[in-house]
């Protein structure tokens, strides 16, 4: 993933493995060699979390219009 150093990377996936969400398989190789896939509970989750991505991706514009309304009548709210 660009953008994610790799010890980013190792403390997220070992917070999902202590979680319960993800399982990881590492093959005592040399180089060595782990690969990770979403446990039972990890792809409940994403079952669940998948319709409320969709809506917010459905209503993004209706997001960008009150944001520009509301700093439209309040001013930048970053500012």
């Amino acid at each position: 993933m660009h953008g994610v150093t790799q010890r980013m990377l190792t403390l997220t996936l070992r917070l999902l493995e202590r979680d319960g969400l993800v399982l990881r398989h590492d093959f005592q190789e040399v180089p060595p060699r782990v690969e990770y896939e979403l446990s039972e509970t990890g792809m409940e989750l994403l079952l669940r979390m998948v319709p409320l991505w969709t809506w917010i991706v459905e209503n993004a514009d209706h997001f960008r219009e009150a944001r520009q309304t509301f700093d439209t009548l309040h001013g930048d709210a970053d500012a």
